[in-house]
This record gives structure tokens, C-alpha cells and sequence, in this order.
């Protein structure tokens, strides 16, 4: 998900360079082992003015990354890089970071034909289909950069006519619905759409439901639960949040999204609201239903609120039960 938004954010980047005439190198991640804060598809892009943007590691990289993709532009050379950021001094260049991962990047020069490839997936990205993205992995090369579909690929290193190629299989963002435009929701929207998701707000108070409000809004619905709409997103890659602090339009919005392949309906307010809200509903849909919404953080106003919220719609998209990673056996990505 989050690769998909910072995708589009360097695409955006290398086409505006391009009509300014600058040039880009791109790095991406092909490869981890252990520990690492990425995964494989994280991309940090390069102009020639040393300027980044995205990110291939939890900073400890980047600046090294950057002065080779200078380099990678004087030459027009691919480069392969593999970095050991265990305790030694003497690997990743001294930089003995402690981290016990290793990671494997390639950093290419963006060409006119790469370019058009970038055009070509920055369109993908705005629709609602898989892709998939390669990359070519080769030393001194032209890391060459092309588009295949996303069926009968799947995210990795593989050979393909006895060169090394990298493919990331993208999957469009999980979209967050938030019934409820109240100011309350303003940081909860803001910080879902930073996180990756497409964010979707519905409310029948037009005065409430403004572009000024909710900048980081994909859509905003001016509906009520009981109308119809082909744009109000429903599906199972859809979770949804209610928060009207309206005991009678909360229950008409749960109800309407327990009718629904929805797999997440939080609803604000505390358990007793939640009790009479979701009475009489099946115990499988009661199942889908997290009231009060969010995980136990101790929050306090609605940027910690909403960080809490959004903590546990995460958790559940990625099939997870919230814990502190301290106590987590296995890698935090596995």
C-alpha cells in the first residue's frame, strides 16, 4: 500500500525533471535479509541536483545511496549494491550501523525509454489494477525499467533469459471510509492518506463536507446512509470508520455497512453506544464490528485518537494482533 503512494510521489518527481530538463537515477530495494526497515520495492530517486525523495532503509542508507546515484548519472552505469548493516566496522563502509540485515539495492540512470515506462505506471497508479514493475539487475548496465501485468508474477528476484530481474507485483491501496465529517475526523483522514490508504468521506452535511476540510480526501460523498451511491466503496479492501456522534445515524450507517463485504467497522463511542448499535446483529457480523474503534493507547483528543484508530486498521488489514515488536519472535516483515 504505502509502496503504491511513494510510487506515484517519484513518478511525479521523474516526469517533472524530465520537462525541466534534469536528469534522475533511480535505487530500488531488490533484496532483504534479516533485519531491515524496508521492504523489497522501496525506492529512493536522485536528481542531478542531489535532491531525494523516498526512501530505501530508515535513513541510515540514504546518504550513501544519493552519492552513488550521482555517481550513476555522471556514467550512466548501473550499479549493484549490497550492504551488511551488521556491528563491523568495516561493512557498509565503516558505517557498523548494528541493524544484522543485509540488503541488495540497484541504481539506475533514468533513460528516455525508462521514462516512458514511468509515464506509462504513473497512469496505472491513478485506476484500480494490479501491476507489476521490473527492473533489470545488472553492474554497468542500463538497469532497464518495463511494465508486465501483474498475473503470474509475484514480488522477487528471478532469472529471465539468463539476466538477474527484480519484480514488484503492486496491489492498489486499501481504501479507508470515514462516515462522518466532523472535525474529529480531520486527523484521522490526513493521517490515513499519509499511511497510503484512499481515503473516502461520507456525510449528509454539505457544510461539514468541504474540500478545504479534508484536502487528503480521494472522494467525498454527500450521502446519508439510507441513499445510494456507486462511489461509495463497500468491498472487502474497503475499512470503514463511524463517527457521526449521532447514536441514531451510527446505527444507520453500521447497519447499512453490515449488509456489506466490508471487514472492518469501527465505530467510535464507548462499549455500552457500541452494545445498543450492533443489538440483534448476527455474531459474524458482530465479528467485523470494533467498538469502541482503536487500540488501547491511552489517547487523549483527536490526534491521538485518530492515531489509535488508524494503528488497529492497520494491524487488521495485515492480519496482525497488535504487540509490542519487542516482544515479536520473528522478523517484524515475515
Amino acid at each position: 500500500m504505502k509502496h503504491w503512494q511513494e510510487l506515484g510521489q517519484i513518478l511525479d518527481r521523474v516526469l517533472a525533471c524530465a520537462r525541466d530538463g534534469r536528469a534522475t537515477a533511480l535505487a530500488t530495494v531488490v533484496r532483504i535479509r534479516g533485519s531491515a526497515y524496508r521492504r523489497p520495492g522501496a525506492r529512493l530517486l536522485v536528481d542531478e541536483s542531489g535532491a531525494i525523495v523516498g526512501g530505501v532503509s530508515g535513513g541510515c542508507l540514504e546518504e550513501d545511496v544519493r552519492q552513488v546515484g550521482l555517481q550513476v548519472l555522471r556514467t550512466g552505469a548501473s550499479r549493484v549494491l549490497h550492504y551488511a548493516t551488521g556491528d563491523d566496522e568495516s561493512r557498509v563502509w565503516g558505517l557498523g550501523l548494528g541493524c544484522d540485515g543485509e540488503v541488495d539495492l540497484v541504481v539506475q540512470a533514468i533513460t528516455d525509454d525508462a521514462r516512458a515506462t514511468c509515464a506509462r505506471a504513473r497512469e496505472r497508479l491513478d485506476g484500480d489494477e494490479p501491476f507489476a514493475l521490473t527492473v533489470t539487475v545488472e553492474d554497468a548496465g542500463r538497469g532497464d525499467l518495463a511494465l508486465a501485468p501483474a498475473r503470474g508474477h509475484r514480488t522477487g528476484l528471478h532469472t529471465d533469459g539468463g539476466r538477474r530481474v527484480f519484480t514488484e507485483v503492486l496491489t492498489p491501496p486499501s481504501t479507508l471510509l470515514v462516515c462522518g465529517a466532523g472535525d474529529d475526523s480531520r486527523p484521522l483522514v490526513a493521517f490515513a492518506a499519509a499511511a497510503g490508504f484512499r481515503v473516502v468521506v461520507a456525510d449528509h452535511r454539505s457544510g461539514y463536507l468541504t474540500a478545504d476540510r479534508f484536502p487528503q480526501a480521494r472522494r467525498l460523498l454527500l450521502m446519508g446512509p439510507d441513499e445510494d451511491s456507486a462511489d461509495l466503496p463497500v468491498d472487502t479492501c474497503t475499512c470503514a470508520v463511524v463517527k457521526m456522534h449521532s447514536l441514531t445515524r451510527d446505527a444507520e450507517w453500521v447497519r447499512r455497512l453490515a449488509d456489506t463485504d466490508v471487514p472492518y467497522i469501527g465505530v467510535l463511542g464507548p462499549r455500552a453506544r457500541t452494545e445498543k448499535i450492533v443489538a440483534g446483529l448476527p455474531p459474524p457480523t458482530r465479528a467485523r464490528i470494533f467498538g469502541p474503534v482503536g487500540l488501547d493507547l491511552g489517547a487523549d483528543g483527536p490526534e491521538q485518537v485518530a492515531l489509535s484508530i488508524l494503528a488497529e486498521v492497520l494491524a487488521v488489514s495485515a492480519g496482525r494482533a497488535p504487540l509490542h515488536l519487542r516482544d515479536r519472535q520473528v522478523s517484524v516483515h515475515a
